[in-house]
């Protein structure tokens, strides 16, 4: 199975990457403001890596904040709303990455947009949180696995393997050089002379298999308490969750994808997940009652 293109109407989706790098320079000009630095991930970040005639299409900007200004700067949004801008707060890097905030912080890059100044990973750790990311959504989110391709491709000579992959343990490692490996067998990306490319084809089958099925599938999964009111989607949901995608499971658990099996991980995702779903599925019960 292999993929066409990415998201594209690409006329359209060029104007949106120009809606999105104008609403980031709005987004960062009014944080700096109050003196607080965010960094922008995903998003206008990853459609930088994409051809002129291709585009990114994307919904919200993706801010990571240091853990003592996320408050702050959720009030001053709260307080200051930004018009036609949706924002996703990030605490840190939360599970997308195990470097600290101070670290990947000082590694980061600033990126002059209409005179405006815009703080981005650098590319060896953007890189690692694309594929956390796409993989932390169960590697169902076929178009995405474009990022992984673009930000590969149109690397710079001086990209560093080791600045990207030597810095975290050995399970997150394989975690993006199987993303890599996915993007070079979905999409043709070509890996050869990469340091990593015995590695990146050499993708278990297990997920392999598991990724053709969700694509084959095609149902998004989609918070449970917005389809209360519909037994069948509230149903088509419950299958999506049980048993949980294995790879989300596996990534959530901080596992191996080379495990034999990923039963425990999946046993272990559901009793993490198990309290805050049926709190979400109450919460939206009585809200519909009112």
């Amino acid at each position: 199975m292999k993929l066409e293109t990415s998201d594209n109407d690409s006329r359209w989706n060029v104007l949106q990457v120009k809606l999105q790098e104008h609403q980031a320079c709005r987004v960062f000009a009014a944080f700096q403001e109050i003196g607080i630095e965010p960094i922008l991930i995903k998003g206008f970040a990853a459609a930088r890596y994409y051809p002129e005639n291709i585009g990114r299409a994307s919904v919200d900007i993706d801010l990571c904040f240091d853990p003592k200004d996320l408050e702050k700067a959720k009030d001053f949004i709260s307080s200051n709303p930004i018009s036609g801008v949706s924002i996703d707060f990030h605490e840190g890097f939360r599970h997308l990455d195990s470097l600290s905030w101070e670290l990947l912080l000082g590694r980061s890059e600033v990126l002059n947009i209409e005179g405006q100044d815009i703080r981005v990973l650098c590319r060896e750790d953007h890189l690692r949180v694309l594929a956390v990311h796409w993989l932390t959504d169960g590697g169902e989110n076929k178009n995405r696995l474009w990022d992984i391709y673009y930000a590969v491709s149109t690397r710079d000579k001086d990209f560093d393997w080791d600045k990207c992959l030597g810095v975290v343990n050995e399970n997150r490692r394989k975690w993006v050089i199987y993303t890599i490996g996915l993007a070079h067998l979905f999409l043709g990306l070509d890996i050869s002379g990469l340091p990593i490319e015995a590695d990146a084809k050499n993708v278990p089958l297990w997920m392999k298999k598991e990724i053709e099925k969700q694509w084959e599938l095609d149902i998004p999964i989609i918070p449970l308490n917005t389809v209360l009111s519909d037994r069948e989607k509230f149903r088509q949901q419950l299958r999506k969750r049980i048993p949980p995608n294995p790879i989300y499971s596996t990534i959530s658990m901080e596992g191996s994808l080379d495990a034999r099996t990923r039963v425990f991980y999946q046993i272990g995702n559901f009793l993490m997940r198990l309290a805050p779903t049926w709190r979400q599925i109450i919460a939206g019960y009585f809200r519909r009652k009112r």
